[in-house]
Parts: structure tokens; C-alpha cells; sequence
């Protein structure tokens, strides 16, 4: 296994991370003039050693190979090692908070989960808000590129067959990985900019704009304010957002092929069954809302739009408390934080690409208890959905359910009540951000719950965003033996 490589990787990564930090050192101390700029400082110092020293210590001699093996653990190693680095200004500033807490804002940024153990964001340092958007737009872009280039090429959870889908209709305009990087990042960065100045014009200051765009498009959810978008009050930076977290819930190389005149991307089957549920949920909770909490229609139409969307994909913004609606929002958004948007797209959850396959596979073998002599293929997108990509869907899927009732119940022993412990979990497995109840809901906090249930949805976290298997498979005996 080539440790050196594996490690230059992610010195490399963590020197970028050290120079990222620079730009809210500027922004406290040029812009806000405050003293709040040395903890960055500080961080930056310290990560661009230990990334920079790890990187010449460990520079390969030749060009860089990765192995199946060498993938699984750079990758884990990247979020882990990002994540505890990211915390550190978090932990130097005038916070005060503990080492975990710094960790699990940091996780929960990156991972664009939008849990937060932070209070009086009102009046916290500028460059403290702008650097966990930072975090959660790197961790959105960073995951659309893994999911596009990386997953595939190690058979997670069937992405080989979306891989394949992807590959047949662009590899013609876009033939090389770095290329799609490229390609996708642009798209990113023109909708965070297309976003910025939406809010900007629609009465957002130029400061919480740029951080509500970053998490926006990343669906990320980390707001500059302790009451979220209620604080705004305004239904069309609402709209705004709402159209923008849907773009960042559907794949964002489907852009890209649309702006290569491939018009065949809004057929996507994917892209489709992502807006029909959004319509159809928004449509029935408002429907529910209207005739259960006697308030007018557009009203309803208003709160049930944005929360639907939000959670939906996995932004966790929050407009009010849908909590306190009742059984019936609590049980249907509980079941959305386990959907997702579309693959390749910066949400988490199970992603619907997997429940279309699903669905195929169902479909097919009913029709094959119906006529036993007949065949029938299961198909996604025109591609034969082979034994082994069903195979890796269903296992990704009875994991993901097993890791939701390990997690619940870990966070249960913890201390939790049953609402917190089984949302908790769903949570942060599906990068959501708020759960249900009054500690970790809507209008709750992260920080008043233990270090042990952190930690665990730390490990949540980091383990819904690399797709549950890259950092699973690090626990079999049999993936250390040569």
C-alpha cells in the first residue's frame, strides 16, 4: 500500500485548507477591523505546517498511483483530517468552546450537514460565520466531484451504473476527470454568484448574502442568524433560496450538459421523480396545513414550500418550527430526511437514484412472479441494471438502515430521548442538519447534548457524506491483508 502517496494527498490538501483560512483573517481585520482575525491566523500557521510538512515529507518520486485500497483511505483520511483542522479557528477564537464542539461544527460544515453547537450568532465575529460557509461550500463541491469521478471507480452503492449513464452521454464534450472537475466547478460558482446577487437585490446585506449563498447552493443550511431565514422575514429572499437549494439537490452535470445544448437533460428520469416529490409533498402538507392549523393558504403554501424543500434537500434551513404542526409533518419529514436529492448532487440521504433502481428491481420481479416463463430486465435510463449493481444498491441500503438503528441506539444509551435519538441519527447519517424535538428540532441547538453523542454523530456525519461503504470498509481485518 503506498502510505506516501496516500499522505502527500492530503498534505497537499491541508496546505489549501491553511490558505483558505486567509480570506476571513482578511475579513475581520481589513473590512470589521476587529482583533478577531488572529485565531485565523493561528490555524492557518498551524495547518500549513503540519499539511506542507506532511506533503515534502512524503512527495512520491514519480507520478502519483492510487489503488482501490489507497482511495478507500485517502479519502476517509481527507475528511478527518480536513475536519479536525477546519475546527481550529473555531477553538482559538473567543468562542469558548470545547475541542469537540470545534470538531463537530467543523464535521457538520464540511459535510454540509448544518448542525450547529453555536448560540448568539447575531453578534459573533464576521469572520467566524463567513468561515463556516467557506466550509460548507468546499464540502458541496467536494462531494459532487468525489460522487462523479471517485464513487464509481470503487462500486459504491451502484454508482458504477450512473457512472456508466453519465459516461455514454458526455465523455464526447468532456472526455477527461479533470475536465468534469472543472466544468462542475464553474457551474458552482456561477450559481453561487447568481445567488449572492439575487439576495443581495432582494434586501440582504452583502454579507449575509454571500454566506446564505454558499450554504444555499451547497445545501449546507448554516445561517448568519440564531433564528435562521425567520429572521429575514421576507417570502421573496424565501423564494430565492428555495430555488436555489432545489438546484443544488439535483445534479449539477445535468447543467452542464444543458449548457452544451444537450436539451435531452431535462428528460433526465432522475431529475424528474426529484421534482415530482418536491411538488407532491409540498402540495400535501399544505393541503394538511390549511385544513389542520387554521391559518390562510398562501401562508401555508409559504412555510410548507420552503420546509418541505429544505429538508428534502437536506439544507436544514429553518423558516419556523414544523415540529409544532403535529404527528403527521413530523413523520413525513422524518421519512424525506432519509430520501435525499439526486446523485451527483450536494444533498445527503439515500438519494432517489438508488430508490428508482430499487423500484426498478421490485417492478421486475413482480412481473416475473406474475409470468414465471417471461423475462424481464430491469433497466435505469436505458442501461440493464446488471446483478452487480443491484446487488451493491441493496447493500448500501440494509446498511444505511443498520447504521441509523446502531446510531439511534448509541445515542439513546447517551442519554437522548427516543424522538432526538432516532432523528438525531437520521440527521446527521443524511447530512440533514436539524432533527425533531425541542433539543436537536428546528428551533433547537446542538450544544446542550454530551460530548459522547457529538462524537457519535460526528462519526454519522462523515460516514452518510462518503456513501456509508468508504469508511465501513476500513473496519474489515481481511481490507488491511495484502
Amino acid at each position: 500500500m503506498s502510505f506516501r502517496a496516500i499522505l502527500f494527498i492530503t498534505g497537499i490538501l491541508l496546505s489549501g485548507l491553511a490558505g483558505t483560512m486567509i480570506i476571513p483573517l482578511f475579513i475581520d481585520a481589513l473590512i470589521y477591523q476587529t482583533g478577531d482575525w488572529f485565531p485565523f491566523m493561528v490555524s492557518s500557521c498551524i495547518t500549513g505546517f503540519f499539511g506542507s510538512t506532511i506533503a515534502l515529507a512524503n512527495q512520491p518520486d514519480g507520478k502519483i498511483q492510487l489503488g482501490t485500497r489507497e482511495a478507500f483511505i485517502t479519502t476517509t483520511l481527507i475528511w478527518v483530517s480536513m475536519s479536525i483542522c477546519a475546527g481550529l479557528p473555531f477553538y482559538c477564537s473567543k468562542l469558548n468552546i470545547s475541542f469537540v464542539d470545534a470538531c463537530f461544527e467543523a464535521v457538520s460544515a464540511l459535510t454540509t450537514t448544518g448542525s450547529t453547537v453555536l448560540i448568539k450568532l447575531d453578534t459573533m465575529p464576521k469572520g467566524i460565520l463567513l468561515w463556516r460557509s467557506i466550509l460548507q461550500w468546499l464540502g458541496g463541491v467536494g462531494i459532487i466531484v468525489m460522487a462523479m469521478t471517485i464513487f464509481p471507480a470503487l462500486r459504491i452503492g451502484g454508482m458504477q451504473l450512473f457512472h456508466s449513464e453519465f459516461s455514454d452521454r458526455s465523455e464526447k464534450i468532456l472526455p477527461r476527470v479533470s475536465q468534469i472537475a472543472t466544468a462542475i466547478l464553474t457551474t458552482y460558482i456561477c450559481f453561487t454568484l447568481v445567488c449572492f446577487l439575487m439576495l443581495n437585490l432582494a434586501g440582504m446585506s452583502t454579507f449575509d448574502a454571500i454566506c446564505h449563498a454558499m450554504t444555499a447552493i451547497s445545501t449546507g443550511g448554516m445561517s448568519t442568524k440564531d433564528a435562521s431565514i425567520a429572521a429575514f422575514n421576507s417570502p421573496l429572499i424565501e423564494t430565492i433560496l428555495c430555488f436555489f437549494m432545489f438546484i443544488g439537490g439535483s445534479a449539477l452535470i445535468l447543467y452542464v450538459r444543458l449548457w452544451n445544448g444537450d436539451w435531452k437533460t431535462v428528460r433526465d428520469s432522475q431529475l424528474r421523480v426529484y421534482a415530482y416529490l418536491t411538488i407532491a409533498t409540498i402540495a400535501l402538507l399544505t393541503l394538511w396545513y390549511y385544513c389542520t392549523q387554521n391559518q390562510s393558504f398562501l401562508n401555508g403554501l409559504r412555510y410548507c414550500s420552503f420546509a418541505s424543500i429544505s429538508i428534502i434537500t437536506s439544507t436544514g434551513y429553518s423558516l419556523c418550527d414544523y415540529s409544532t404542526w403535529g404527528s403527521f409533518s413530523s413523520l413525513l419529514f422524518f421519512m424525506l430526511s432519509f430520501c435525499g436529492g439526486c446523485t451527483g448532487s450536494t444533498t445527503g440521504g439515500i438519494k432517489i437514484f438508488r430508490f428508482q433502481v430499487l423500484y426498478q428491481l421490485a417492478k421486475s420481479h413482480l412481473h416475473q412472479l406474475r409470468r414465471p416463463y417471461g423475462v424481464y430486465v430491469p433497466m435505469y435510463q436505458n442501461h440493464k441494471i446488471t446483478e452487480t449493481v443491484a446487488f451493491s444498491v441493496f447493500t448500501f441500503l440494509i446498511l444505511y438502515c443498520l447504521s441509523i438503528v446502531f446510531i439511534a441506539s448509541a445515542l439513546s444509551a447517551m442519554g437522548l430521548d427516543f424522538v432526538s435519538s432516532i432523528s438525531g441519527a437520521s440527521a446527521s447519517l443524511g447530512n440533514v442538519g436539524p432533527g425533531l424535538g425541542s433539543v436537536i428540532g428546528p428551533h433547537g441547538n446542538f450544544a446542550n447534548i454530551s460530548t459522547g453523542s457529538k462524537t457519535i454523530m460526528m462519526f454519522g456525519m462523515i460516514l452518510g457524506r462518503l456513501e456509508l461503504l468508504t469508511v465501513l470498509v476500513l473496519f474489515m481485518p481481511s481490507f488491511w491483508r495484502d
